[in-house]
């Protein structure tokens, strides 16, 4: 009876060991993508919707090295891919990309300005060779979402309402405002915005003048003034152009030619010549 309950016992342990071995034989099982979705349901509809080179360069498994209990850490490091420039070595990447399922949709908060540095040097050199109010924001002040650009009238009023939101940026850049620049095709009543006097006094003008737009004389750069000589040479004889040698001696300001009534010292009403103090009464002698 003892014979047999040994007999019994070696027999089961023989078995275990040939299963044990059978089984230590076979390969592990190899997780795929499609593996995740099983569980993880949040992970692969990110990275579908805004996954970028996440989803087209990579899979689940080259970034999540195994799985616990095998794999203790699964969550990598940024480091582990992203190497070799001055961004990538900044600290703490989910501050910036939160969800690293959806890598470029990246939110600031209103202080943030080193890390946008790394990567967009030219915005930054632009703000310091032309100081403005906009030089001393932090970047996030006005882009707090990676990519979003703000309207201008967020922050500033239209110099008219001839001019939208959208038209801003044809004479102002975000990142040197001051520095007012426009294309040759820039309407007039854009410059009318600020230059209101100048305008009606061209559009009710008999010259030539009165035909052309701003930007025709005025080019490409805010506070241009051609000299006259530009469009018209010498015009007059040299004796001539050596007693007057400035043309609005003669032909008044450009935005008004030869009306002298309308020029801007004529249309301003002369101020009356200042009286004399009236002089104060002779005291009478004082009596003694």
């Amino acid at each position: 009876m003892r014979v047999a309950r040994v007999i019994s016992l070696v027999s089961a342990l023989m078995l275990s060991a040939f299963v044990g071995m059978a089984v230590a034989a076979e390969p592990a099982a190899t997780l795929t993508s499609a593996d995740c979705v099983k569980c993880h349901e949040a992970p692969p509809r990110d990275i579908a919707a805004n996954g970028g080179k996440h989803k087209t360069e990579v899979t689940c498994q080259d970034c999540h090295q195994g799985h616990p209990p095998k794999v203790k850490h699964p969550i990598p490091q940024c480091s582990q891919c992203h190497s070799g420039k001055p961004h990538f070595k900044l600290a703490n990447c989910l501050g910036c990309h939160t969800n690293p399922h959806t890598p470029k949709v990246i939110k600031f908060g209103n202080n943030v300005t080193d890390p946008c540095l790394t990567c967009h040097t030219q915005q930054i050199e632009q703000l310091r060779a032309n100081p403005s109010k906009h030089t001393a924001l932090a970047c996030s002040y006005c882009h707090n979402v990676h990519g979003f650009k703000p309207e201008c009238t967020k922050c500033h009023k239209s110099h008219s309402a001839d001019i939208a939101a959208k038209d801003c940026s044809a004479c102002h850049k975000a990142h040197q405002p001051k520095n007012v620049t426009y294309g040759k095709d820039i309407p007039s009543k854009f410059c009318a915005a600020c230059h209101k006097r100048a305008f009606n006094l061209l559009a009710s003008s008999p010259a030539k003048h009165s035909k052309l737009a701003c930007a025709y004389c005025h080019q490409t750069k805010h506070k241009t003034v051609p000299k006259c000589t530009q469009c018209h040479g010498v015009p007059h004889p040299a004796a001539m152009m050596a007693k007057f040698s400035k043309c609005g001696e003669c032909h008044n300001i450009a935005h008004d030619l030869n009306r002298w009534s309308t020029a801007p010292e004529a249309a301003a009403p002369a101020k009356a010549p200042a009286k004399a103090p009236a002089k104060a009464p002779a005291k009478a002698p004082a009596k003694k």
